[in-house]
């Protein structure tokens, strides 16, 4: 019983630290939209200057937007076919963990007879927080000026000083939303 306590601890903190770094994606889009006929994009100025985010942030999004967009054949001009817009949502997240392991009862008889007395063992409460963050990617029929598909994705944003990391996050969060472009691509899978 030891062995599988000692060998739970570290599976359960695998399964934590996976999740983390996981980005939840979800899609929409226009059934109508005929996405075969898009080719081109360039960035709808006038959305990405309304994202509450960074500057810099703003850019390392759009390098990696460019970095995908041109991965799936599509090329940057000034007469697009799309529009490429973001926006971005953040909110605190606070995650308490309370883990008590060990023997005994609160001053009366636990689950373990012998013991008697205040709970023997160790655990405790511990307290984290992080952001939860969501990035929109918005493409827009140039034509028609409606929007044809939108991608979200949504994951812990870690606040490091560490640029080299915080780029690659923003690439994940880009990348595996754009996977989900076109629709009938992924509808096949």
């Amino acid at each position: 019983m030891k062995n599988i306590k000692l060998l739970g601890l570290p599976l359960l903190l695998l399964v934590f630290i996976t999740s983390c770094s996981s980005v939840s994606v979800l899609s929409d889009y226009d059934q109508k939209a005929d996405f075969n006929g898009y080719k081109t994009y360039a960035f709808y100025k006038t959305g990405i200057d309304k994202a509450q985010i960074s500057d810099l942030d703003k850019k390392r999004i759009l390098r990696a937007i460019e970095t995908e967009m041109s991965s799936r054949g599509f090329v940057k001009s000034e007469k697009p076919d799309l529009l490429v817009s973001i926006f971005t949502k953040e909110q605190e997240r606070v995650d308490v963990y309370s883990n008590n392991y060990g023997w005994g009862g609160a001053w009366g008889w636990g689950y373990n007879p012998w013991a008697w007395g205040p709970g023997f063992g160790w655990g405790g409460t511990s307290v984290s927080a992080s952001t939860q963050g969501s990035l929109y990617i918005d493409l827009i029929d140039n034509n028609t000026n409606e929007l044809v598909w939108q991608g979200k994705g949504v994951g812990t944003l870690s606040n490091t000083k560490n640029i080299a990391k915080k780029e690659e996050r923003i690439r994940e969060f880009v990348s595996q939303i754009l996977e989900q472009y076109p629709p009938n691509a992924v509808a096949m899978k």
